[in-house]
């Protein structure tokens, strides 16, 4: 039923709790847990007065990614196949895009349940993805461990 796995990780803490779920169904099934971090091109500090060049964004936002993603690996049985893959845009595009072109049978992510006004200003990638996914979305509640 699922072949790869697709589990997209921005290193937030409690990321454990969605790679539990994506391992054990990754084990169940003989699946490639495929981990996925973005690294957001969208510099939102780019300005003569804000102190960040469009380089050290990106360089920046490269090594979170990659910590992102070792930390998500770690979290994940030894026994199951894992890939890993940095993109760079804007998360929630490339998460969709990345269903396809991978391509994956189940996106697990994680939420953070932002309500109110943090939802309005920050927006949910995990309700992006679980509108636009072509395939089944597994989000798990992000839990501070």
């Amino acid at each position: 039923m699922y072949d790869t796995i697709l589990l997209p990780t921005d290193g937030s803490d409690g990321i454990g709790a969605a790679a539990r779920h994506a391992g054990t169904i990754a084990g169940r099934f003989d699946a490639t847990v495929h981990v996925l971090s973005v690294v957001d091109t969208r510099n939102r500090f780019e300005s003569p007065s804000s102190g960040l060049s469009t380089d050290a964004w990106i360089e920046a936002e490269r090594e979170r990614a990659g910590t992102a993603i070792d930390a998500t690996v770690a979290e994940l049985p030894d026994d199951v196949s894992v890939e890993t893959t940095q993109r760079e845009g804007v998360p929630k595009t490339e998460i969709v895009d990345a269903v396809t072109e991978i391509p994956a049978d189940l996106v697990v992510m994680g939420t953070h349940g932002r309500t109110g006004l943090d939802h309005y200003l920050i927006g949910s990638v995990a309700e992006t993805v679980v509108r636009e996914s072509p395939v089944p979305v597994l989000t798990v509640q992000l839990a501070d461990e």
